[in-house]
C-alpha cells in the first residue's frame, strides 16, 4: 500500500560520504511515497555543511519532507541562535520549520520542532516540545483521510528508549506523546539517537509507535550507519533498518507492528464476522 524512506542524522561536515551516495542510489531505484528526513542534516550548522547537505536532498526523489535538528543552528552564533535559530535551514531545505505539512490520499506527515537555538538549562542538545504546536499538529492528523497512514515527525524522542547509546530528555515528551497517541497518530518518527528502533508506545490504545533512525554519518553509537523502510497496508506497519555493510545497504533488523484500524469509513472499519489478530480490540 505505501513505503517511506526515513534519513536522519546525516550530519554533512561529518557525513559517510559512500553511504550517503548510495542511499541516494538506493533512494531512486525504489521509488518511495516519501522521503522523510528527521533533522540533524548538519554537524555545526556551517554555510558550507548547509550547501553539501542541501545538495543531497535536493538529489533525493520527490516528494520530501524535511524537519529540523538541534545541530541545524549556527552552532558558533549565539546572535542566530537566539533570533533566526531556523533561517539557514529552511533557505538550505527549502521547507520551513515550523507547521510543516505532507498530505495524500494515503498518508499524512505533520512535522513538529523539538529542537531550540538556546533553552534555559546547560545542554542545548536537548529536546522541548511546545503543547500548543503538539494540539495543532494532532487535530490536524486526526483529520487524515480514512485509512491514511498518519505520522508525526520531529528530532528527539518524545519517550526514551531503554538502552538507548543517548537521551532526549525531551521536556513535556510524554504529555506530547499522550496527546498524539489519543490522536490516533499511527507514528511518532525520530533521530537523535543514532540507533533504529520500533516500540510501542505504552500510552492510549497501544498502537502508536516510537520509530528511531540511525545516522549516515560516521558518528556511530554501536550502530553502522543505516536508515529505514517504512511499509505498511491495511492491517500492518514493517520497519526495516537498512544498514550499511561497506559496499551496500541490506536488511539489518524488521519490525511488523500491528496497525490500529480505522472506523470511521466502511471501507476501513473491521468485519465483525472475520475479526483478525489485528482487529479484536475495535470490534
Amino acid at each position: 500500500m505505501g513505503r517511506i524512506l526515513q534519513f536522519s542524522d546525516i550530519h554533512f561536515g561529518c557525513e559517510h560520504k559512500h553511504a550517503c551516495a548510495a542511499a541516494l542510489d538506493y533512494a531512486h531505484a525504489t521509488a518511495p511515497d516519501l522521503i522523510l528526513i528527521t533533522g540533524d542534516i548538519t554537524q555545526q550548522g556551517l554555510p558550507v555543511e548547509f550547501e553539501a547537505a542541501g545538495r543531497w536532498i535536493a538529489g533525493m526523489p520527490d516528494p520530501r519532507f524535511v524537519v529540523v535538528g538541534n545541530h541545524d543552528v549556527p552552532y558558533w552564533s549565539l546572535f542566530a541562535r537566539v533570533f533566526n535559530p531556523w533561517k539557514a535551514f529552511e533557505r538550505a531545505t527549502g521547507h520551513p520549520a515550523h507547521d510543516h505539512q505532507f498530505l495524500s490520499p494515503n498518508l499524512m506527515v505533520r512535522g513538529v520542532v523539538t529542537a531550540r537555538g538556546w533553552q534555559a538549562r546547560a545542554n542545548w542538545s536537548k529536546g522541548v516540545i511546545d503543547l500548543d504546536q503538539t494540539r495543532k499538529a494532532a487535530t490536524a492528523l486526526r483529520d487524515a483521510p480514512p485509512g491514511a497512514l498518519r505520522i508525526l515527525a520531529c528530532h528527539h524522542p518524545l519517550v526514551e528508549m531503554i538502552g538507548a547509546p543517548m537521551t532526549g530528555e525531551v521536556k513535556r515528551g510524554e504529555v506530547a506523546a499522550r496527546i498524539f497517541a489519543e490522536a490516533g497518530v499511527d507514528l511518532i518518527t525520530t533521530g537523535h539517537v543514532h540507533v533504529p528502533f520500533a516500540l510501542p508506545i505504552t500510552l492510549g490504545d497501544h498502537c502508536s509507535y516510537a520509530v528511531g533512525c540511525g545516522t549516515l554519518s560516521h558518528r556511530e553509537r554501536g550502530s553502522p550507519p543505516s536508515f529505514n523502510r517504512i511499509e505498511w497496508d491495511a492491517d500492518h506497519i514493517t520497519v526495516t533498518a537498512m544498514a550499511w555493510s561497506g559496499r551496500h545497504f541490506e536488511p539489518d533488523q524488521t519490525w511488523k507492528l500491528p496497525r490500529r484500524q480505522d472506523t470511521r469509513r466502511t471501507s476501513t472499519a473491521p468485519d465483525p464476522e472475520d475479526a483478525g489478530p489485528t482487529k479484536k480490540a475495535a470490534v
